[in-house]
């Protein structure tokens, strides 16, 4: 690979900018933020061939803009410090969580940003920071640029937000529903994290970059979400700190066992009533060229939009687990017995 920075192409507000950017920081590779502005967002889009953020321009000029490839991709070339295990429980355990929380998050994400007009206020100037004047959310805002830039939450809103909502099955009278499983979701991270720094115990791998990325961009930063935390909340803000603040981790290691921490079992519980419900209904809709499915999470049916994507997700984790030979060990079979996840990736 030739030398030099990686420019890491997105906003600050996006939970996959945010989970690319927490991978680079942890692999201390050498990045640095260039947002996609309005000024360079067709050029960005001709060279993608999408809309969607975030994208990776490497030194050799090659711009690829899947989080999903781009991992792999990383822990490779900056194989010193990986974030991939080579065993089979663990490496299992880090594709089936980083395609849990990378699919099933967004819904939460997008629930709490666009359905409350005091959280899509806020977001507006933090949106034309970045895309505007082409500067961080971190830099203070004077009572003049928030004004000029207060009608972009709104605008945003109206012309991407409440769809996305809708699509999703997420609109503002599923607040009773989300809020439900977004406690839901921290009371079992809580149950994990009382022990455990990251998912997989003392160093974070891929699912944790998926993770603390919905956590950067919007739980610990939207004030809707972030109002939602209550007891969590301690919990949820030092999780994501030890992914983008200034202690080490680098040093610490998985266990060389090939074990994961009895907690992990809590937090696929929850996944197993929620996300593969999801998934399994949104897949074969798919598959079945149905435009939209039903599902039940635990608060009644919910209707949405099928996803094709899922599916290529589902199929790169099925290669990573036939390739470690994860299906026939001991101990992956163990700790997904009886849950029906293995064979959703396998089938």
């Amino acid at each position: 690979m030739y030398r030099g920075d990686y420019r890491l192409i997105g906003t600050e507000l996006s939970m996959f900018s945010r989970k690319l950017e927490a991978q680079l920081r942890f692999q201390k590779i050498p990045w640095y933020w260039d947002f996609k502005t309005q000024e360079r967002t067709a050029e960005i889009e001709a060279r993608t061939g999408t809309h969607f953020i975030p994208a990776l321009l490497t030194p050799e000029k090659w711009m690829i803009h899947d989080t999903i490839a781009l991992g792999p991709m990383l822990n490779d070339r900056f194989h010193q410090t990986p974030v991939i295990p080579t065993t089979p429980l663990q490496r299992a355990c880090c594709f089936i969580l980083e395609d849990i929380f990378n699919h099933w998050l967004g819904r939460i994400a997008v629930h709490t940003r666009w359905c409350y007009p005091e959280n899509v206020a806020w977001v507006g100037p933090r949106f034309g920071a970045n895309t505007v004047m082409n500067r961080s959310i971190e830099e203070p805002f004077t009572e003049q640029e928030l004004k000029d830039f207060a009608p972009i939450g709104d605008m945003m809103c109206e012309g991407f937000g409440k769809n996305v909502c809708a699509y999703n099955g997420v609109g503002p009278d599923q607040e009773e529903s989300v809020r439900g499983d977004y406690m839901t979701m921290l009371r079992a991270l809580d149950t994990h994290f009382a022990s455990n720094d990251f998912l997989l115990g003392a160093r974070p791998c891929l699912a944790d970059f998926a993770l603390a990325g919905a956590c950067k961009a919007h739980f610990v930063t939207d004030p809707t979400p972030c109002s939602w935390l209550g007891e969590f909340r301690g919990m949820l803000f030092d999780y994501t700190d030890r992914l983008f603040g200034e202690k080490n981790y680098s040093d610490c290691d998985w266990s060389e066992s090939d074990s994961v921490p009895d907690s992990l079992s809590t937090v696929l519980d929850y996944a197993q009533g929620t996300y593969f419900e999801f998934a399994r209904a949104n897949i074969a809709a798919g598959l079945a060229e149905e435009k939209y499915y039903e599902y039940d999470y635990g608060f009644g049916p919910t209707r949405a939009r099928t996803q094709r994507r899922l599916n290529l997700a589902r199929l790169h984790v099925q290669d990573e687990l036939l390739e470690c030979g994860a299906a026939d060990k001991k101990s992956v079979k163990a700790l997904f017995a009886g849950r029906g996840i293995m064979e959703h990736y396998l089938s």
